[in-house]
């Protein structure tokens, strides 16, 4: 039963809509072209990271895991794949906004910043104005 993670493509957006709902994450402004990876185990969507890129700044998003594949090292494996890609396109930051998962994203090097830390793009994004409650939690990790 070996995880694969694969790049992301149009055809995913559905299934992707559907597992961030089953977890309580915003869709609303959730496009195929914010997806960037899937993990699938045995031909099964286990889940999907998705980033939007701002120069050398990236906001993570939509990082969600499906509830019988939590614990598995799905989560991560995600992650790692967006971080090697993200370095590979020249982003140098990665931003992202928590309700709950901010102990996962710290064991990943990610650190708790003020709101008003983040870069004007990320500000500027639906999800930073009133996607996220105003309580959800920011944090950012520098690449190397």
């Amino acid at each position: 039963m070996t995880l694969a993670i694969r790049p992301a493509s149009a055809a995913d957006l559905a299934a992707s809509k559907e597992l961030l709902r089953k977890a309580g994450l915003p869709v609303a402004d959730l496009s195929a072209e914010r997806l960037a990876f899937v993990a699938e185990r045995n031909g099964v969507f286990q889940g999907v990271i998705g980033v939007e890129s701002f120069g050398t700044t990236g906001f993570l998003r939509s990082l969600v895991v499906s509830a019988d594949a939590r614990g598995a090292g799905v989560g991560p494996a995600l992650v790692t794949a967006l971080e090697v890609a993200s370095l590979a396109s020249a982003i140098e930051e990665l931003w992202l906004l928590t309700i709950d998962a901010d102990r996962f994203f710290e064991k990943l090097g990610f650190a708790t910043r003020d709101r008003a830390d983040a870069p004007d793009a990320i500000q500027g994004t639906e999800e930073f104005r009133g996607l996220c409650p105003g309580d959800a939690i920011l944090m950012s990790k520098e690449l190397s």
